[in-house]
């Protein structure tokens, strides 16, 4: 559907280009903004190669693993049903956790990894493989909704548009994603009393 969405747009481009007999400006366009594309995508590579390498570091440092412990109290009441099912669930918590530390350090991209692995592991322990369990359904959520602290990314393409400040985002950015957050899960504990009963 998003190709026939960006498709037409393309197309209408180029009609009101022909229609107003600027084509040329939009030739021009078209070049300009693919050397710009290429440029912001080095760019962000090489930010996601560092952030992505600190994860790690942090991982093997044992980093990680102190601070999904700090997050157990918490996430033990948004996943109450993953203690029953023992080392599985244990594995299932720790991708989840690792996930939502990179969600809430704003990595989004290191955090995908960790959240494909949870997702395997919810799967793995899902009574009914052909629909989401409570626990999938409240992961999904909390992914999406994602509660940052400093938004990496959104630094970084502020900066490479010359932004005076950049950072100026992060305490918006916290106060969105606390909203966003704390609505999916009141949305998914009132959606679980109703399906999940």
């Amino acid at each position: 559907m998003l190709n026939y969405i960006w498709a037409s747009f393309i197309l209408i481009g180029i009609i009101y280009a022909l229609v107003a007999g600027n084509i040329e400006g939009l030739t021009t366009a078209a070049l300009d903004s693919a050397a710009e594309a290429v440029g912001l995508c080095v760019r962000m590579l090489g930010i996601m190669s560092m952030w992505t390498g600190m994860m790690r570091i942090a991982e093997e440092s044992g980093l990680i693993k102190a601070l999904s412990k700090a997050l157990q109290p918490a996430l033990g009441k948004l996943f109450p049903g993953l203690m029953k099912h023992g080392a599985e669930g244990g594995r299932a918590m720790e991708h989840i956790s690792t996930n939502v530390i990179a969600n809430i350090l704003g990595l989004g991209w290191a955090a995908t990894p960790p959240g494909i692995k949870a997702m395997e592991e919810l799967q793995a322990i899902n009574p009914d493989k052909s629909t989401a369990s409570r626990e999938m359904c409240m992961f999904l959520i909390v992914n999406l909704s994602s509660l940052q602290l400093v938004s990496i990314n959104i630094i970084a393409y502020r900066a490479q548009y010359a932004s005076v400040n950049p950072q100026e985002i992060i305490g918006p950015g916290i106060l969105a994603t606390l909203v966003s957050t704390g609505v999916g899960i009141i949305f998914a504990k009132i959606m679980e009393k109703k399906v999940f009963k």
